[in-house]
């Protein structure tokens, strides 16, 4: 007897922690379905739409590196948000074939920040490393939330192309990554009322991957030090920044925040987030 499913896809793939939490909140809301994962490589991109596309039993899928701009052509339909960010990362099936595109990182990455952002402050900085997908929704989430921000990257005309695109009225400024390993004396703004965010938002210090390297004179006071790699959770960054005495975000919040969201779109039902504790010993275990 088939069953519905979704899935994620990526190259490579086999370190998503999407079908652990997918198939819990499947599990305790008593669903029929699966979520799995899926191996799909650039040259294969296409083929794979195409014949999921065919089967009725499949949701849909959630995208991640390095396809959330390829996958954009090769749908019917991208939603308004998802086409200002200019990336996708959720995929839904109608009955008739037809695939939509959504971006469901930006209000999975805003979530644990949302108690923050209700308060006024007088002046927000965010300094975001990495230019993909993901890159693309945070610099679009913190842009609507009156965010300053400096993108850090191997080649800064990529960085200042990406600000121009997505917030092209915005002070923002671009530099490369490599000077974050060694110190500044700069003197930051230390006001009260100022909230800084120092966001990972690409794959360094991801299993298999070289490590962040930061000098935490980079870091201003009070700074909230947000990494999304989820592969390990606790990253080499996060350990750092709370050794130096500031508050960190994992990955795993942003994670289980976008997948709620999607898992929403793939069962028609809403995630179970009264259990996330629970979820998150699953995840890390």
């Amino acid at each position: 007897m088939s069953v519905p499913y979704a899935e994620v896809i990526g190259d490579p793939i086999i370190q998503s922690k999407s079908p652990a939490l997918h198939n819990f909140w499947l599990k305790r809301l008593g669903l029929a379905g699966e979520y799995r994962h899926a191996h799909v490589k650039a040259e294969g991109l296409a083929d794979y739409v195409a014949s999921r596309r065919t089967d009725p039993d499949w949701r849909g899928c959630n995208v991640t590196m390095p396809h959330k701009q390829a996958i954009m052509p090769l749908l019917d339909h991208i939603d308004p948000t998802a086409a200002a960010m200019g990336a996708v990362n959720t995929v839904v099936r109608a009955e008739d074939g037809t695939l939509s595109g959504y971006n469901t990182d930006a209000p999975g990455f805003l979530e644990p920040l949302r108690e923050a952002l209700a308060q006024p402050h007088l002046f927000r900085m965010a300094r975001i490393i990495g230019y993909g997908g993901a890159a693309r929704a945070l610099v679009t989430a913190l842009a609507g939330h009156g965010f300053t921000m400096v993108v850090f990257g191997r080649d800064p005309a990529k960085g200042r192309a990406l600000l121009d695109e997505l917030d092209p009225e915005g002070e923002h400024h671009v530099a490369p990554v490599s000077m974050l390993a060694e110190p500044t004396d700069f003197a930051f703004d230390d006001r009260e009322g100022c909230y800084d965010l120092v966001i990972n938002a690409s794959p360094l210090g991801m299993t298999g991957n070289p490590a962040l390297d930061i000098d935490f004179s980079h870091v201003p006071p009070g700074s909230v030090c947000y990494d999304i790699v989820t592969s390990p959770p606790d990253t080499e960054f996060l350990k750092a920044a709370r050794e130096a005495g500031f508050e960190t975000v994992d990955g795993l919040a942003m994670l289980i925040g976008q997948a709620a969201h999607a898992f929403e779109k793939f069962f028609g039902h809403e995630a179970p987030r009264d259990c996330d504790e629970e979820l998150r010993a699953i995840l890390t275990s």
